[in-house]
């Protein structure tokens, strides 16, 4: 089914596979923010606004470049109670038409924040162009979730214009990983045969199953998009977790029952993570071998967490439109969600 091309694009009716494997391309775009330069200061915190894969570039920040001061990802309508004008508060929305987002941008401008705004337009894109306010305009994607490297890519630059990105010469590591990437999605594509294409693989593994991903603290930003989407490609319900955390409570939640549980269980490893973090995975897997399906490892490739961030989101991102394929259906639409919005 997977190598059979024409049922791949009757499926694939709006090119999912095509975006993904161009992805690479976000990584170096050239972001021109609408007004002359951000303002500068110093600020004591970062305060992001975003939901869903609007907030994806965000969280993979954390990993890296990171952040000089505290960095929240706030994903509610209401802003944390420390917001201040020492607040650098940046408001995120694909769409621009995201209730929480836009609701979490009221109060900073009650508070007298000016944000900076990273959208593809709508209503926080009106609000940004009548205010002036520093602007970072995403280019169309199929979904907001496409469109994760953008976000990296625009959270990176603000973070560096500003100050405050801990590794203060980013441009070229996002360079660098963009033709690592490149590079390394041509083993995934369509056009690769299952016997030699890992993505297709790893989805026939998980075929049937819920996945749940983990990972390391560095690698948590990966785990949490692969369940993005798990939900919203292959339209299955799927769960994210991280170590160390998982050994304190979740680690005991698989002992119990059959070991034939109805779920593909997929660790993101990374060399980059604490020595600690690797060993844990190793006891884990020891343990609780005949109590759990056994996991698939995926090492994470690339010379730098940057590199292995990228490459394990993108190979995520081909396992479940394949995994969307096996299901019978197309990994793009979410018409669900369009209608709850409609109905809330």
């Amino acid at each position: 089914m997977l190598d059979d091309l024409k049922y791949v694009h009757q499926r694939d009716s709006q090119d999912a596979l095509g975006v993904v494997e161009k992805q690479w391309q976000q990584l170096v775009h050239s972001f021109e923010p609408r007004t002359e330069s951000l303002e500068h200061g110093r600020f004591e915190n970062v305060v992001f606004a975003g939901m869903g894969g609007s907030a994806l570039g965000a969280l993979i920040s954390t990993s890296w470049p990171k952040c000089t001061v505290p960095f929240e990802v706030c994903r509610d309508y209401n802003l944390p109670n420390y917001v201040s004008d020492k607040t650098l508060f940046i408001a995120s929305s694909y769409s621009g038409n995201t209730e929480e987002t836009l609701s979490a941008l009221a109060e900073a401008q009650k508070l007298g924040v000016k944000p900076v705004v990273i959208t593809h337009g709508g209503k926080l894109g009106e609000i940004a162009k009548t205010n002036n306010y520093p602007t970072y305009h995403i280019p169309a994607t199929p979904q907001p979730r496409f469109s994760a490297l953008y976000g990296l890519a625009a959270v990176v630059d603000i973070l560096k214009k500003n100050g405050l990105a801990v590794d203060t010469k980013p441009k070229p590591k996002l360079a660098a990983a963009a033709d690592f990437l490149h590079r390394s999605t041509s083993a995934w594509l369509p056009t690769v045969p299952k016997d030699q294409n890992p993505a297709k693989k790893l989805a026939m593994e998980l075929a049937g199953k819920s996945p749940v991903i983990y990972g390391g603290p560095l690698m948590a930003p990966a785990a949490y998009k692969w369940k993005i989407s798990f939900n919203e490609n292959a339209k299955t319900v799927a769960w994210w977790g991280s170590f160390p955390e998982f050994s304190h409570n979740e680690f005991i939640g698989w002992t119990s029952h059959p070991v034939d549980k109805p779920y593909g269980v997929v660790d993101l490893r990374s060399s980059f993570e604490h020595e600690r973090i690797q060993r844990r995975f190793t006891v884990t897997a020891k343990l609780l071998s005949g109590k759990r399906p056994a996991p698939h490892t995926v090492q994470a490739e690339g010379s730098n967490i940057l590199e292995h961030l990228v490459w394990t989101i993108a190979f995520g991102d081909f396992v479940s439109i394949y995994l969307a394929l096996l299901n019978g259906i197309d990994p793009t639409p979410i018409e669900l969600i369009e209608r709850f919005k409609k109905e809330l």
